[in-house]
Order: structure tokens, then sequence, then C-alpha cells
């Protein structure tokens, strides 16, 4: 199986780049058109379509891009005239190298919640709680050990804005609490992590969340 990288620099110039950006459900509806039509109910996931929108600091503006992760190449001719640059490539050779005892540097931006129990439901407690500051670090901490084969060396943590978004076929409003993790870690289980790698991590896989992303960490001097 192989795994693709797209990169998106969208111009935000182009309408449809800054509506696209401005909505999840918007985003996800547009990187969707990029790829085979029929593939049924669960295309998203069958496809292993995953993205993460990325700030990009300069001199004098904050700009955007897009990491599109997938199991096919996209059809970047898809995109409309003038939306903005895009390349692909193929990632399974990194993919292949992920071994037991490798230090990798980690980036994901995920959604880190609890859910609560039927008592404090019962209670009017919502289903589901986003957490913040140190609670998302540990939520972090569990799903790097238990659910992606890492143990965590060092992280930092930044919240972000909440992905959001209107679905059309039935105008349920869409929301996502994102905390952005990243720092080194060392594999523990290199096989759960490349399923974690290919399937991405957390809620909100369809709205730009729970897409992780590795590369090799710098060696460190004894």
């Amino acid at each position: 199986m192989k795994l693709w990288l797209t990169k998106i620099q969208p111009d935000l110039r182009h309408r449809d780049a800054r509506r696209d950006l401005a909505s999840a459900v918007g985003m996800h509806h547009r990187l969707m058109m990029l790829f085979p039509d029929g593939a049924g109910d669960r295309a998203r996931a069958q496809m292993g379509i995953l993205y993460r929108i990325e700030d990009t600091p300069s001199s004098t503006q904050r700009t955007a891009h897009i990491l599109l992760q997938s199991r096919v190449p996209p059809a970047l001719d898809r995109l409309p005239r003038g939306y903005g640059s895009a390349a692909a490539k193929d990632i399974t050779p990194l993919l292949n190298a992920l071994v037991d005892g490798l230090e990798v540097r980690y980036r994901i931006a995920a959604s880190a919640v609890r859910k609560s129990g039927p008592t404090s439901r019962a209670a009017g407690a919502k289903a589901v709680i986003p957490l913040q500051g140190h609670a998302a670090e540990e939520w972090w901490q569990r799903q790097a050990e238990e659910k992606a084969g890492l143990k965590l060396i060092s992280m930092h943590s930044a919240p972000l804005d909440s992905a959001r978004g209107v679905r059309g076929q039935d105008k349920h409003r869409i929301r996502h609490a994102r905390t952005r993790f990243e720092g080194t870690a060392c594999i523990t289980n290199a096989e759960t992590l490349t399923q974690t790698v290919i399937n991405g991590l957390g809620r909100g896989k369809a709205y730009g969340c729970g897409l992780l992303s590795l590369a090799p960490a710098p060696r460190r001097t004894p």
C-alpha cells in the first residue's frame, strides 16, 4: 500500500480558497472532490483522506497551507483554476522506515476530549467535553502511548481555533476543539504507529483533525 502527502498552497486572493479555509465542512468537501467518485458512504476512511491546515508566518502576513494525506493520489487538476499551487509526493518510504526504537519528530492537530458519564449527562452535561491545557496534554500522553505506539520525549501544546462549519444535508453545526501537539518521541510499537498514521487519531478526522505527521528526529549528542 502506498501513502501520499500533498501540499496545497491556497491563493488567498481566490474566493473559493478563502471560503474553504473559513469552513472545515467546506474544506472537507473541496478535498473530497479530488478523489474518485462512487466509493460509498465511507469514502474518506477507505481512501485514508486526512488533512491539516498549517499557519505559516511570513514577514508581512500570516498565510496558510493544507497538508492532505491519502492512500491514492489526488487529482489536483480538479482544483478550481487559480485556487493555488499543489504538489503530491509518495511518503511510503517514510512509513516503511518506522521501526521500534527510532526517535521521531511528531505533529498533530487533535480534538482532545473526554466523554461524560451517564450521571453527568442526566444532569445536563455535554456528552463530549473538550479538554484544554494540562488536561489536553494528559490526553495526548495517553493517546500517544496507547494508540500511537509512541513514548513521548518532549511535548509542546498550543490551542487552535475550533474546526467549524455547517453540514449542507442536515444543517448540523460542526465544531471540534483542536490542540496542536508537537515534539519528539521514541517508537515503541511500529505496527500500531503505522496504522495510526494511515487512519488518523481521535475525533473530527473529516474536518482537519487527527493527521499525525512524522519525521526522523535529529541525533542527540551523548
